[in-house]
């Protein structure tokens, strides 16, 4: 059952929405007041909330949303208001809110909206599935993130694995494009199957076939023996081919054929073998760039482009590198069998300001060589990128070069105050609102930090 909180300093309305909406079935919790509510969605799991614009006492309906989104950001909330215009609608719609409701209300509409938000939360808790899954069975050094890109990511994953669609996997290197792939795979209904995952970058192109297909005893010299191929390994399952741009155009034609006849020849075999597989792919290039050019069959491109899922550069989502570094340094203190309590803030103020090339993987190195090498309890500046040189590939333009600093600055005010946005706001010299307005700007969660220990 659904559980819905109202907050409305109507008393009458209170009544009239609880019993309209648990006819309907939900769980419904009432409250006159701001304080009060955030009281209740820190102690309780609510999938919904409908708030009214207008409550007495300081706080705005508006601001009571935010104030909830901090505390349960997937929490859809729905504004409820008397005072209805257009400019508190689009308000109240750039501030987060699901949806937007002027009294009297129209019942339809009310349980329409509420429907639909209780969809998007139940995606929500998917995703959080999503994670903890492919947490429990793999680790997600490449899939930690609270950043509104990764955010995104993993709901087109969830999505696509309700289905039994193709699905094009597109990043540069170290971004954990692999990790995705098993993602789909475990949330999909082959999870019980196969997972055969092959580079084709990293195999000959003499060999590719054979190992894709398999072969027959005297196929050729030195074919000893029957070998069954990744497809047959894979036949109910999953096959991931990664670095797909790398496939060789006859290649690419006999993969064709996997893909629309579901069947293949396996070298110096006579007849058919039928093959049930999902087919991922992945690549680090622009594969529509690499169809222009000829360099990859335009037919093939659109049959393994069906669902494609971009992942963001770690410079893209600069604000996950605190979660990041956290997890880092909890698996490696673990590994190199040491108490390593965090990191310093000119440390972790150093991983913000460099571009990442190797994007997580890269990120990931640099922490297993600092807890490796520090002999403190917290990594230290100095055994941070020692070799590496911190600026970017290009120079700036200003709002770029302004806005890298006010996500390095906020960062840093709430390393320095633990998350607490009061005393980051103050020590800021920003209104609570306004300091709040530059998070959501930017994207920036003052939970994340909490869990990032400050050095010295």
């Amino acid at each position: 059952m659904d559980n819905i909180l109202i907050v409305d300093d109507d008393k009458n309305i209170l009544e009239v929405l609880k019993f309209s909406l648990e006819e309907e079935g939900y769980r419904i919790a009432t409250t006159t007041g701001a304080h009060d509510a955030l009281k209740r969605v820190e102690n309780e799991l609510f999938d919904l909330a409908v708030v009214d614009l207008k409550l007495s006492g300081k706080e705005d309906g508006i601001e009571l949303m935010r104030d909830l989104r901090r505390i349960a950001p997937e929490m859809p909330v729905i504004i409820l208001t008397a005072y209805g215009t257009i400019e508190t609608a689009v308000e109240a719609m750039k501030q987060g809110a699901y949806g937007y409701l002027t009294k009297p209300f129209d019942r339809r509409e009310l349980l329409l909206q509420i429907k639909n938000g209780l969809e998007k939360s139940s995606l929500s808790r998917e995703v959080r599935r999503l994670k903890a899954l492919v947490g429990e069975r793999y680790g997600f050094e490449n899939i930690i993130g609270k950043s509104k890109k990764m955010q995104e990511v993993l709901e087109q994953v969830s999505r696509a694995a309700e289905t039994d669609s193709n699905v094009f996997i597109y990043g540069e290197s170290g971004t954990g494009k692999e990790l995705v792939a098993k993602s789909l795979h475990l949330l999909s209904t082959r999870k019980d199957k196969p997972f055969v995952a092959i580079n084709c970058a990293a195999i000959p192109e003499a060999l590719l076939e054979g190992e894709l297909f398999g072969y027959n005893k005297g196929a050729f010299t030195g074919a000893v023996r029957d070998k069954r191929g990744f497809f047959v390994h894979a036949h109910g399952g999953t096959i991931f081919l990664d670095e797909i741009s790398e496939m060789s155009g006859s290649m690419q034609v006999k993969l064709l054929r996997v893909l629309q006849e579901k069947q293949f020849y396996s070298l110096g075999g006579e007849k058919p073998t039928d093959v049930d597989v999902r087919i991922l792919t992945a690549t680090n290039k622009n594969l529509e760039d690499e169809v222009k050019r000829g360099e990859f069959r335009e037919d093939l491109f659109y049959r393994i482009y069906v669902i494609p899922i971009r992942l963001p550069p770690l410079r893209e989502r600069r604000e996950d590198i605190p979660l990041l570094v956290d997890h880092f340094i909890k698996k490696f203190a673990k590994k190199v069998k040491k108490e390593i309590k965090g990191i310093s803030t000119p440390a972790l103020q150093k991983l913000l300001s460099y571009s990442w090339p190797g994007n997580v993987r890269e990120l990931e190195n640099t922490i297993e060589y600092a807890a490796a090498m520090t002999t403190r309890d917290v990594i230290v500046e100095d055994l941070i990128l020692q070799s590496r040189t911190i600026q970017e590939s290009k120079v700036n333009s200003l709002k770029e070069a302004k806005n890298q600093f006010e996500v390095n600055y906020i960062s840093n005010l709430l390393l320095l105050t633990r998350g607490n946005v009061s005393k980051a706001a103050k020590l800021a010299g920003k209104y609570r609102s306004d300091f709040y307005d530059l998070l959501k700007k930017h994207d920036l969660n003052p939970s994340d930090f909490k869990r990032t220990k400050q050095g010295v």
